[in-house]
């Protein structure tokens, strides 16, 4: 770090504007800079990768937040490819070289030094990434609720808002799987508000699962919240607990100053009084003192704690109960499978090596795991699981090797370890407000349950509520800045599809363009250097890039200026020659040539379960083909179209294919049932 630079910085108002700096090129300029002029080196690599540490200074609950930023060279690193991307349907996007990791760590962790699983790991109370390019996704995010004791998530929420917009993010996406007190927040708050949690910072309807379109999520959205509460109570007067579910209406109807017509109207006002209350019992929390030291005072020089026995004391969970925790898009059977046989490989790992290191880095148990399991995605989602939990008559741990620093899966007999931890089950769920009023919590949970998911009588409602629920994908567009009054001219440049044979490499789209700069009396020639450096920098592809030619300025010579031919803030289109397209770090989606095709309309990989037809290879979505998520996909599956083509079609029926799954193909898709119904 400089001399006289600190990277110490108030928490609430670090990256305001000019605060502490004011970066004003693309991404991957801004992203160094930041590093540079903020943030101290750590004496440690994570997977052989540089960390940069920030602290932010909490004020009022006095603690030293570290920020650490982790730079990720896709050449030299074991995730060539981002499934990020894939699933936000960014699969044609080319494979950046770098992706800068924003961590913040759970509040346990703040002393410890980050480990070989930190990429995988859930608990962080942030963790963004963000590809060179600009384009980036928020995969966690922990406050109070997720077990952090100083930050809530509107509060982690505003930084990470805060440190794309100062560092001129792009495109950043969040899938919306956030519950709270058993409810899915997409549908709580797209009912009450028109948006998502993720909406106050100006994230919107990305893409949807199983087909879904955006006018198709706003249909859903208005045909849920404007349901009339007096249509409500109406047909309610037929149901066992009609007064009760009248007594919860009226009584927030008459807490109102204004009247309360619809749906929307009511969660939306039981939620702001939710809100009074929780600031008005929220406690004091004692807070530490803050002093300004190194990241490695702190970790080495940490007062002793006398309880610390107490704190570190190790509880085991069942992984059943883990997996049937997870909102996980495999069946919990499958889950447990897929446990079942790393725990198998691990016990014959240690049986067959009496000394030494009998414990497995992460690739190996992917690797024996995949002996018996051909579902990579499934191996790596099972292994994220898997620390501190009981699997059979074994406890599996999660921990970094002292001599070989590489994290290790390890098992030991369960009689062995500490009691495994005695898990509070969840109280069955009570449906009903025993006093409407008294608690808010209570009276949304009872409208939630018993409005949206149990009153949709209707094909049109119960479709709008798995409309709602099937969308997940949001993201947020930062626009293009070009100030009119700086010395800079800026474009998006990009790649013209017949530039040395790039078709191939397009097949799934075009990718975004690249943000370039010069001066503003540069020449035509001036920026073909700078899009060549801004393109080498940036793409694993363009190592070697050469640019020839712009679109429009053919005939135009290189000496020429730019200034009066071509506006600042515009799209131009190049083409060069140089482009690696032997390369396997071509398309984020990867190499494989696969190909998706369900009756519900997708045609690219959406994060959910698929299945591929054993003769066409073609992917479809499980449950469009009528397999449940509780169910094992069959060892043998052939599509309806391939079922048609092969049988004649008497033989189009269950009894033959049972057995194959290819009778489960034949039931009318669930999601895709209906949706004329809210065009």
């Amino acid at each position: 770090m400089k001399k006289g630079v600190s990277n110490f910085y108030e928490f609430h108002s670090f990256l305001d504007p000019g605060c502490p700096i004011t970066p004003m090129g693309p991404f991957r300029d801004n992203i160094r800079y930041f590093l540079q002029e903020c943030a101290e080196v750590e004496e440690y690599t994570v997977e052989g990768m540089p960390i940069w540490c920030t602290f932010l200074i909490h004020k009022s609950k006095g603690v030293l937040i570290p920020l650490y930023t982790i730079e990720e060279n896709v050449k030299n690193s074991v995730r060539t490819f981002c499934d990020h991307c894939r699933c936000a349907g960014w699969s044609h996007h080319l494979v950046s070289k770098r992706k800068y990791h924003l961590i913040i760590p759970a509040d346990s962790e703040w002393k410890n030094h980050l480990d070989d699983g930190v990429f995988d790991d859930q608990t962080h109370i942030l963790h963004g990434l963000i590809h060179s390019n600009g384009f980036g996704h928020l995969i966690s995010l922990n406050g109070i609720e997720g077990g952090s004791k100083y930050l809530c998530g509107r509060e982690v929420m505003d930084l990470w808002d805060r440190i794309c917009t100062s560092f001129q993010a792009r495109k950043i996406t969040v899938e919306d799987v956030s519950r709270k007190h058993m409810m899915d927040l997409r549908l709580l708050y797209g009912v009450a508000y028109g948006h998502t949690w993720f909406g106050r910072w100006g994230y919107k309807f990305s893409h949807g699962s199983f087909g879904i379109m955006e006018h198709h999520y706003e249909k859903a959205i208005e045909m849920l919240s404007s349901i009339e509460l007096d249509q409500v109570t109406d047909d309610f007067r037929y149901i066992r607990r009609s007064n009760v579910m009248k007594q919860v209406i009226a009584c927030y109807r008459g807490l109102s100053n204004t009247p309360l017509i619809t749906v929307r109207d009511l969660f939306r006002f039981i939620l702001a009084v939710k809100s009074c209350n929780s600031v008005k019992e929220k406690p004091n929390v004692a807070a530490p003192v803050v002093r300004a030291c190194s990241s490695r005072y702190l970790m080495r020089n940490a007062a002793p704690n006398k309880s610390v026995g107490k704190e570190k004391s190790v509880r085991y969970r069942k992984f059943s109960n883990v997996a049937a925790s997870l909102d996980s898009r495999w069946p919990v059977r499958r889950l447990e499978f897929t446990a079942d046989v790393i725990v198998e490989a691990l016990r014959e790992k240690r049986e067959a090596i009496r000394f030494g290191s009998c414990g497995m880095s992460r690739q190996e148990a992917r690797d024996a795991a995949r002996l018996h399991i051909g579902d990579t995605g499934l191996i790596d989602y099972v292994l994220k699981s898997m620390n501190n939990v009981i699997i059979g008559g074994y406890v599996v741990r999660r921990a970094v090797n002292r001599a070989t620093r590489v994290l290790e899966y390890t098992i030991q007999e369960l009689q062995n370890c500490d009691q495994p931890e005695q898990e509070k089950l969840p109280e069955p769920f009570q449906d009903y407000a025993v006093n409407p009023g008294a608690d808010a919590y209570t009276d949304v949970l009872c409208l939630y349950n018993n409005l949206l998911l149990s009153f949709a009588e209707s094909d049109e409602l119960s479709l709008a509520v798995r409309i709602v629920s099937d969308s997940k994908q949001f993201l947020k567009e930062w626009p293009f800045r070009d100030d009119p009054d700086d010395s800079l001219l800026r474009f998006i440049c990009c790649i013209l599809p017949n530039s040395n044979g790039l078709e191939a490499v397009f097949t799934k789209g075009y990718p975004p363009g690249e943000v370039v700069e010069v001066p503003l009396h540069s020449t035509i020639g001036d920026l073909k250097i700078a899009v060549e450096s801004a393109m080498r920098d940036t793409y694993c592809i363009m190592d070697n890039l050469m640019i020839t030619d712009i679109a429009g300025m053919e005939q135009l010579e290189d000496y020429e200026v730019l200034f009066g031919i071509v506006q600042s803030g515009s799209e131009l289109w190049v083409r060069g020659f140089g482009l690696d397209l032997d390369s396997e770090l071509k398309n984020e989606g990867g190499s494989d040539n696969w190909t998706v095709n369900c009756r519900c309309g997708a045609r690219d990989d959406d994060g959910e379960r698929m299945v591929s037809c054993d003769i066409c290879e073609i992917w479809q979505h499980t449950r469009c083909c009528g397999i449940e998520d509780s169910e094992v996909v069959p060892p043998l599956f052939v599509c309806e179209a391939c079922c048609t083509s092969l049988a004649p079609p008497r033989a189009q029926n269950s009894f033959e294919f049972a057995h194959y799954g290819t009778a489960a193909a034949l039931v009318p898709c669930a999601s895709h049932f209906g949706m004329d119904l809210i065009y």
